[in-house]
């Protein structure tokens, strides 16, 4: 008689061969413990997220510093492929990957150096991360010049903001290595749920101090994700990492349901890769399964999450490579461009639905 319990594939030590490639690997190799999940990951990414008939608006959160360890590269190929339509990010891994574009260098160094020694050198480190202090200062400076040329009509969205930075770095010779910069190059709009807690953000705020009215209105950033969500047939998140981004793209869930009225009945795919646990308090947002809850995910969808404990510098490359070997291109959806028609969409939505409200009062 066979056993419920013991209908899933069978382990089995394969041996490695010479030119293994990241799929094999994914599907053969990792089979159990957080190397089964991060299969699983990228099982659900490119095989499922990506499959063209499942429509899938596909949303990524960064945050850490990821940009600092050189894997904006990843993030671009994603974008270029179709495999990213919109991400909400911490203003610092924007703010460093102007770095690249700026064709400033970082180099890899030791976590163990004596900070005091490197505070008198005028080098910067993060983590085993190391660059010179005129990195920041010059990069400070190209943001107020870049920003300077900037018209706030009342207060800008996070997303024009990120676009505007990138169109000034497009023509620059490191343009081809910035997130920012492809970013506005492919129509992907890029938010950042905390304006203020990062360099751009600090920078922005000394312009205040010289008469700048240039602000970033968080109530557009709320709307116009909630509109991008809404407007999809189907939404999907890869989160690397928690904090703020993570939480920003799950809200908007809530914002529809909870606030406005409509039902769009929660996320549908969930991947989140994380170094923290629920039981401290600290995750953001959570397990899927706890998302449920605040009707951010899907709950007849709960099969289709993978919660991945890992370094994401580890698996980001992972997952990366896995859905070029899996997925094939698909066409960009260039929802920033789209940001006003999505807008309007979501308006009427929420109108018809206040006007039936009144109706049925």
């Amino acid at each position: 008689m066979s056993n419920q319990y013991l209908r899933g594939k069978q382990i089995h030590p394969h041996q490695f061969k010479a030119g293994t490639s990241v799929a094999d690997l994914v599907d053969r190799h990792f089979q159990a413990y957080n190397a089964a999940r991060l299969s699983e990951a990228a099982r659900l990414y490119g095989r499922h997220m990506l499959h063209p008939d499942n429509e899938v608006t596909v949303g990524m959160t960064l945050a850490g510093a990821l940009t600092p360890a050189g894997l904006g590269g990843a993030i671009i190929t994603l974008m270029e492929n179709g495999f990213v339509d919109w991400i909400v990010s911490t203003g610092a891994n924007l703010y460093h990957d102007l770095h690249y574009a700026l064709s400033m260098t970082l180099h890899q160094g030791d976590f163990r150096l004596d900070d005091r020694l490197l505070r008198d050198e005028g080098v910067i480190r993060i983590y085993d991360v190391l660059f010179k202090e005129e990195v920041l200062l010059d990069t400070d400076r190209f943001v107020r010049e870049a920003l300077a040329g900037l018209r706030d009509r009342g207060g800008i969205s996070s997303a024009e903001l990120h676009r505007h930075l990138g169109e000034c770095l497009l023509p620059l010779p490191g343009a081809a290595h910035s997130l920012v910069a492809a970013a506005a190059r492919l129509d992907v709009p890029i938010y950042t749920s905390s304006p203020g807690d990062s360099s751009i953000g600090m920078n922005i705020a000394r312009m205040a101090l010289e008469g700048s009215g240039l602000h970033v209105d968080p109530n557009k950033d709320v709307n116009e994700t909630a509109a991008i969500v809404w407007s999809a047939r189907k939404n999907g998140a890869i989160l690397l990492g928690g904090g703020s981004p993570k939480n920003f793209y799950l809200q908007t869930q809530p914002q529809l349901w909870e606030v406005l009225g409509l039902n769009k009945g929660g996320h549908d795919y969930f991947i989140q890769v994380t170094a923290d646990a629920p039981h401290w308090g600290g995750l953001s947002g959570a397990t899927p399964s706890e998302a449920v809850s605040w009707g951010k995910i899907n709950p007849d969808e709960l099969n289709q999450t993978v919660t991945v404990y890992a370094d994401t510098t580890i698996a980001l490359p992972v997952l990366t490579a896995y859905a070029l070997d899996t997925a094939r291109a698909r066409p960009l959806k260039r929802l920033y461009a789209r940001r006003a028609d999505l807008l309007a969409e979501l308006a009427r939505a929420f109108a018809d639905r206040e006007a039936a409200v009144g109706a049925e009062a």
